[in-house]
């Protein structure tokens, strides 16, 4: 970019590329060069549906395989870009680039010469697809590898149904341009299309139920916008860094959020700051908020038109209770959508180095809680005490004592390898490996809190080996 003359504010930027964008839909296009270099250009052209006409003495195997394009097996020469509406040079031979630039901007064509802007009428972006949602990055031929890391960026920010979104507002169009005559209502309306329920259940796979809310909001738009919704969020097992792209733009966007002891303050902080947090922690003999409460807690709020986050440690649905919630949910009719995160026994145990599975220590694994609903720890005993498996246990600190009784009374060896671990992922990782002889004595003298999460089988005895997780704290 450069600049050309001055404002009153300085001076006035001037773009090196106007950013536009091309149809090329059974057009011809032109590619010169067979090499990997000019594959990669013809792939982008082929995405765009040209019509492709590679120039070349000879193509690359993957080109030479390649359907959709004409080959001319020949050297390039000036008349055999007539007639077409975009050209790419892709050659290794600069004279030949030089070549084909000078004929094409002759025939005011459109050209793009590989790794040479100063050749260039035009330039190819790093492009983040979401069709009919297209976002083109460049760099004006300066810096490509910034544009592609650019261009990473925006993908993990924009949801890959962003694409469905556009479509089933172009479905809508004509009926909303004659719903509202005023440019300013169809905006505020498209607004809240796009930034409300809408667009979420489209995120979430429910593109039934999106239309038709957007039917709704068209007869009484008003209406339609104040309806809330619940987002059910797995925040993983405690490293921010285990979010899901969707976890977090919901995190971003929520009025409201109702979480736990087990969601980290990392996590926390990744919440919307003006959103207002309501904590229904649970602990051993202490409900701030009994189950049923916070079931009818989510409904009200939902009711009251606000977007609520329910935030909840590893994954709703194992061992969450996010079932329970999403009955009560659905039996007031309340929008809402879940959003799976990493389980604690698939983030906790990766991260203290002991494989859930392997194909010399065990071939099943399996979840079980070590609190139950009624407050025993009466669990099916010999299930879990057969041999080559690997068994982990949610909420077994308290039970330790009585978990590791049960299962060398029901067949495991006394020696059988186990491990609990406290807060996993994160800097506070604290892990205790012994047997299931000692490893009640063992936690006990270190003094281990809750969250824990004990592990059982052979797999533990790899910890030693495959340890790498080094906690800062």
């Amino acid at each position: 970019m450069h600049y050309k003359g001055k404002t009153s504010s300085g001076k006035i930027p001037i773009m090196d590329y106007l950013p536009i964008f091309i149809r090329l839909r059974g057009r011809k296009s032109v590619v010169i060069g067979g090499g990997e270099i000019a594959l990669r250009k013809v792939s982008m052209l082929l995405k765009a549906d040209a019509d492709i006409t590679v120039i070349a003495p000879a193509l690359c195997a993957e080109l030479a395989a390649q359907r959709r394009i004409t080959h001319l097996p020949a050297r390039f020469s000036p008349e055999q870009l007539d007639s077409a509406q975009l050209v790419v040079a892709a050659t290794d031979d600069a004279e030949i680039n030089r070549a084909v630039s000078a004929a094409a901007q002759a025939r005011n064509i459109p050209v793009n010469v590989v790794d040479a802007p100063e050749l260039c009428t035009f330039v190819m972006p790093s492009v983040v697809d979401r069709s009919p949602v297209v976002i083109a990055v460049s760099s004006g031929g300066n810096a490509p590898v910034l544009a592609r890391m650019v261009r990473a960026r925006l993908e993990t920010l924009i949801p890959a149904s962003y694409g469905q979104l556009a479509r089933l507002a172009g479905e809508f169009r004509d009926k909303v341009k004659a719903r509202f005559k005023n440019p300013r209502q169809r905006l505020m309306f498209w607004e809240n299309v796009f930034q409300g329920p809408v667009a979420e259940c489209v995120f979430s796979g429910q593109e039934n139920e999106a239309r038709q809310q957007l039917e709704a909001m068209l007869h009484d738009e008003t209406e339609a916008a104040r309806r809330g919704e619940v987002y059910l969020v797995g925040a993983g097992p405690g490293d921010p860094d285990l979010l899901t792209f969707r976890a977090l733009r919901l995190m971003q966007q929520c009025d409201v959020v109702l979480y736990d002891k087990l969601v980290s303050e990392p996590i926390m902080d990744l919440v919307r700051r003006d959103a207002e947090r309501i904590y229904v922690g649970k602990q051993r003999a202490l409900h701030t908020l009994p189950q049923n409460g916070i079931n009818q807690l989510l409904v009200k709020l939902a009711q009251e038109g606000k977007r609520v986050l329910r935030l909840k440690g590893g994954d709703p649905f194992i061992f969450g209770r996010g079932g329970e919630e999403i009955e009560t949910l659905m039996e007031n009719g309340i929008p809402f959508q879940v959003v799976p995160g990493i389980t604690a026994a698939s983030g906790v145990a990766s991260y203290a180095g002991i494989p859930l599975t392997h194909r010399d220590h065990a071939q099943s694994c399996i979840f079980a809680t070590g609190h139950l609903r009624d407050g025993t720890v009466d669990l099916d005993w010999p299930v879990l005490a057969r041999a080559d498996q690997t068994v982990v246990i949610y909420m077994g600190l308290v039970g330790l004592p009585e978990i590791c009784r049960q299962l060398i009374a029901h067949g495991l060896p006394a020696n059988t390898p186990a491990a609990m671990v406290q807060q996993g992922t994160t800097p506070q990782q604290r892990v205790v490996v012994s047997d299931l002889a000692h490893l009640a004595h063992e936690v006990e003298a270190a003094g281990l809190r809750a969250p824990c999460l004990m592990i059982i089988g052979s797999v533990v005895s790899l910890r030693e080996k495959l340890n790498w997780f080094e906690p800062a704290g």
